[in-house]
């Protein structure tokens, strides 16, 4: 039986990634050259309180850097948040993240409208945005949202709608992975983030997308393979710095594998959770996940029983495709249990009655439901809910 042959494909993905503990303290050594002498420094004000900014700041400004510093992003910014940055950052030569996927997000579209000028409503959607931006450095506190690797930037707009920004143009510099800066940690963020780059890693393997290819089925596997491994060790032992390292590595594989092949059903129906109830992002796949997986098995079971045994090694042995499937979506709602999340939409204060706005709503979401194995519908939304609920 001879090999189908390997689509055209196209892959991108951040310049130069440094993986090392403590890499954020020397940030100025590895970046000043790149960055220019006038920096802004996005972060959030937790982040900022609790002082796990203070070394690569310091570092910064070591090197002779001016550091101008951003710390007011909120979970699921906001549009008024990005011109706020944008404003403090007006005469940057540089930016640079800190924090989790909001302050990263938040960085890619300063670095974007301070260095071209462009107008954000212009700039919506895939390839619009025309830059050029300005230089940029990511360094992720979570091991989640692989924004250090990924074009894409979530903001929302208005009360409750999110919207995106994707191009290659919004991929970094420079990406750091420093696990010392993920050791402190709370549990619950650990589990939640850690359940998002796994969603991250099995929607970009079973994408339907055209640019869906080997390296990122490669890299998905591998994103497995790590997060499987470690995410529970790191809920038992949140200093366990070579796990950290792993989880760390995981969500970055998993963000370069959906950066290229990309997410689908699982993420646009998270989308109004997050967007309407404010429930957090990682979260917000966790409570959707198994369910959209069962949707989608009949189209998909194959895909799924390819990747069983990467997360969950005992699944290796499970007899056929169905089974293997089968086995898999158990185990990944088991696994949101055991790492101590909500499991059901009434849990987290969603009421019946909100169902049916929050399926009209993931159906603006067709950027991403495109790429679904299976076609979803209002109803399938719907019906998706009420099983989740």
């Amino acid at each position: 039986m001879t090999e189908a042959p390997v689509s055209p494909f196209t892959f991108n993905t951040t310049a130069s990634i440094v993986f090392e503990p403590g890499s954020a303290a020397r940030l100025g050594e590895i970046v000043a050259r790149r960055v220019g002498n006038r920096v802004l420094f996005v972060t959030d004000p937790g982040l900022r309180r609790i002082g796990l900014c203070d070394e690569a700041m310091a570092s910064l400004q070591g090197a002779g850097l001016t550091v101008m510093v951003f710390d007011e992003v909120e979970a699921d910014p906001s549009r008024a948040t990005l011109m706020k940055a944008v404003e403090a950052g007006r005469g940057a030569s540089g930016v640079v993240g800190f924090g989790g996927g909001s302050s990263l997000d938040i960085a890619k579209l300063a670095a974007l409208l301070i260095g071209s000028g462009e107008d954000l409503d212009e700039a919506w959607g895939v390839g619009q945005a025309k830059g050029p931006r300005l230089p940029l450095v990511l360094i992720p506190t979570t091991a989640g949202t692989g924004s250090e690797v990924t074009p894409v930037s979530i903001i929302t707009v208005g009360e409750e709608e999110k919207r995106g920004v994707s191009s290659p143009i919004l991929l970094p510099d420079v990406a750091i992975l420093d696990a010392d800066l993920t050791l402190g940690l709370p549990p619950a963020i650990t589990a939640a983030t850690g359940i998002d780059a796994m969603v991250h890693a099995i929607e970009a393997y079973a994408s339907r997308s055209a640019n869906n290819n080997p390296l990122s089925k490669m890299l998905a596997r591998e994103a497995l393979r790590l997060l499987g491994a470690n995410i529970e060790k790191v809920i038992d032992n949140g200093q366990d710095r070579d796990a950290r390292g792993a989880m760390l590595l995981g969500s970055m594989l998993a963000g370069q594998a959906f950066a290229n092949s990309p997410v689908a059903a699982v993420h646009a129906l998270a989308y109004p959770i997050g967007g309407t109830f404010h429930i957090p992002h990682g979260l917000s796949n966790a409570l959707v996940l198994p369910h959209v997986l069962r949707f989608n098995a009949p189209d998909a079971a194959h895909l799924y029983a390819e990747i069983a045994g990467d997360c969950f090694p005992a699944l290796t042995g499970e007899e056929g495709v169905q089974g293997r499937c089968a086995a898999f979506i158990e185990e990944l709602a088991a696994l949101s249990k055991r790492v101590g999340l909500q499991t059901r939409l009434r849990d987290v204060g969603i009421g019946e009655d909100a169902l049916s706005k929050m399926a009209a709503d993931a159906m603006k979401q067709q950027r991403l439901l495109v790429n679904n194995p299976r076609a979803v519908s209002e109803s399938d939304a719907l019906a998706i809910y009420r099983a989740a609920w």
